[in-house]
């Protein structure tokens, strides 16, 4: 284990990582284009969509890292590396749920993929040790709920992922690079 201090093993992982933030906008361009799809096409293209580009965002984000001279490598045996992947258990949890219950509620799939990337997102301030994060959860879990109770056409939640995550993944690439 390394002998590092909890704000040390957050700025190895912002550094390696750009603060998460091309994560967050690789993701958005997955959550707007599931939503165009489902505009455009059927439900379950857009279902699709998602699915395959979620899981294009790790390796598509990994490589964006390299656009900002990242390594896209924290230092071997962060402990903070554990709780990133802990936290993609959420993520498949969340994906599981969110479909089943398009098999009877089709209209529900991204106002609960909203919400569980919400809660997803929370555990970040943990690992990058940016509270933005904190925000981004919060805002990304009450649209979903938003979503729910107003009964948004199913296109929204996808598109609304989209411009929040995009707006944020910025926001924190500029905050992970004026803190350096």
């Amino acid at each position: 284990m390394l002998n590092l201090s909890l704000k040390e093993l957050q700025k190895d992982m912002r550094i390696a990582y750009v603060g998460g933030g091309t994560g967050v906008l690789v993701s958005s361009i997955v959550w707007f284009v599931s939503g165009i799809v489902a505009v455009y096409s059927t439900k379950e293209m857009s279902l699709l969509t998602f699915f395959m580009g979620g899981m294009l965002i790790y390796p598509l984000g990994m490589l964006s890292t390299k656009l900002f001279n990242r390594t896209g490598k924290h230092q071997k045996n962060n402990p903070l590396a554990f709780l990133a992947f802990e936290s993609t258990v959420i993520l498949f949890v969340g994906l599981f749920t969110a479909y089943s219950i398009f098999q009877i509620e089709k209209q529900w799939f991204f106002p609960i993929m909203l919400m569980i990337i919400g809660a997803r997102y929370l555990v970040f301030q943990s690992i990058y040790g940016m509270k933005i994060y904190w925000i981004l959860g919060i805002l990304l879990s009450l649209s979903g709920i938003l979503c729910l109770i107003s009964n948004q056409p199913f296109h929204i939640g996808g598109i609304i992922g989209g411009i929040v995550e995009i707006i944020f993944g910025v926001l924190i690439i500029k905050l992970e690079r004026k803190s350096i």
